[in-house]
């Protein structure tokens, strides 16, 4: 069990402390001075630490306090920091806040309010270091793989996507067709360059092609080719998709909203090998391994009469089937990581938001959230309102275990400095709409924050 270190220079508040936290179910160790605090983080195994801001009679400004956080910042980044403060050190402990402390709690301090904000620090304490052990084994999973593999550098850590990608590497080699489903989003056309970079045909084409914006009517045209003159606008030779992607891989994405005529069209091609360019008799051949992707439910889409079911045998020799994010958890972090690259990092309440919102729009969601984050962020430290995420039940962000659907004072108060003070913003970051948020700041008495 992770434990909570207190660090003030008062055996008072050390004993009522303790005592406070161990009846609440929270283990405790406290200590006077800052080296004795800095000892037991090299030792303990420390879930979360309220400190002083001072430390001697001489000073009451905070910078003692201020000095021992800059440590603690520095040999554990991220260490959960909750800044004891009377009213001559509030200044400071407000500016540490922005440098990556979890919170600020003026003395005296309320029971509860404390022991709900401690109880949260410890629990993301637990669940980023579950997601840290979790993201050393996957990483670890996949360097073993990458090893013998072009992986094409994609980013997991769950055991979910690590079957995904040893399926992909595993029937690369072969020449069967290839089917990958999964929602939108979720990384179809990448695990599918894994499968041509790790295919006999690597040194070849990889030819893509979006079937679901062809029109219609020139889908013929896309795919196989056309001759001058051929119809309407056709003033040059065009050559289709699979002659360019002869020797190689060709790769049909949102395959799934293909017309039933293309259907049948393409299934002719599968079955014979053989195609004709519009406004040519020559029959043509071209020697290409196929990978399909699509997001629509295929079995149900032919019992709809919208899907012929001998195309789909045809493409389905293999089926991968790539999991949406919300159901692999462990990749959200480090593929938002990856997103943000050097210079920018998370905050502590901006990674859990992230690890409990639900994804509908998967990878690619994630991807544009970072990188709108990035630019909202001008100190680099991207924070719960720069995510922007959606307001309402689809969000089912929480708090470190709390739902903001119901958000206690403190996550309310955490939301307006974040914010700025801006009700609007926090409204949105807590997934509440204005009026829900001012009814809660009513409720619990808080100054109203402006909309400036």
């Amino acid at each position: 069990m992770l434990k909570v270190l207190i660090i003030d220079d008062q055996p008072a508040v050390r004993t009522a402390l303790e005592t406070l936290f161990e009846v609440h179910g929270l283990e405790a160790l406290s200590v006077s001075t800052p080296d004795e605090g800095l000892h037991l983080l090299a030792t303990e195994d420390i879930g979360a630490v309220v400190q002083d801001m001072n430390f001697t009679q001489e000073n009451t400004d905070g910078a003692e306090g201020a000095r021992l956080f800059r440590t603690i910042r520095e040999l554990d980044p991220d260490m959960p920091v909750l800044l004891m403060t009377a009213w001559t050190a509030l200044e400071t402990a407000v500016s540490l806040t922005k440098e990556g402390a979890a919170d600020y709690i003026a003395k005296p301090w309320d029971d509860d309010k404390l022991v709900r904000t401690v109880r949260n620090l410890v629990n993301l304490r637990a669940l980023r270091q579950e997601n840290t052990r979790l993201r050393a084994q996957g990483n670890r999973a996949r360097r073993a793989l990458a090893e013998k593999h072009d992986l094409r550098e994609v980013i997991y850590a769950s055991p979910q996507m690590h079957e995904v990608v040893r399926l992909a590497v595993s029937i690369a080699p072969s020449d069967v067709p290839v089917l990958i489903t999964g929602p939108n989003g979720s990384g179809k056309e990448k695990l599918a360059e894994i499968i041509q970079a790790n295919s006999r045909r690597r040194d070849k084409a990889f030819v893509r092609v979006n079937v679901g914006a062809l029109p219609e009517n020139l889908f013929e045209a896309e795919l196989f080719g056309a001759e001058a003159g051929a119809f309407t606008g056709a003033t040059k030779l065009r050559v289709g998709r699979f002659e360019a992607a002869d020797g190689g891989t060709l790769f049909l994405d949102e395959l799934g909203t293909l017309p039933l005529a293309a259907q049948a069209k393409l299934l002719r091609v599968l079955q014979t090998g053989e195609f004709e360019r519009l406004g040519s008799s020559m029959t043509r051949k071209a020697n290409v391994r196929l990978i399909s992707a699509t997001n629509v439910d295929v079995p149900r889409a032919i019992a709809a009469g919208l899907f012929r079911e001998d195309l789909f045998f045809r493409l389905n020799v293999i089926e991968i089937y790539v999991p949406p994010l919300a159901d692999r958890p462990d990749d959200i972090l480090p593929l938002a990581e990856r997103f943000l690259g050097d210079g920018a990092r998370l905050s502590e309440e901006a990674s859990v938001a992230l690890m409990h919102y639900d994804w509908p729009g998967n990878v690619r969601e994630l991807r544009n959230c970072i990188e709108r984050a990035k630019l909202l962020a001008e100190d680099h430290v991207i924070r719960v309102a720069h995510l922007n995420l959606p307001s309402g039940a689809a969000s089912r962000v929480k708090a470190a275990g709390r739902s903001l659907d119901d958000p206690s004072r403190e996550v309310i108060e955490a939301a307006l400095r974040e914010c700025g003070g801006n009700v609007t913003r926090a409204a949105g970051a807590l997934g509440l709409s204005r009026q829900a948020l001012y009814r809660r700041i009513e409720r619990f008495g808080m100054r109203t924050a402006t909309d400036g």
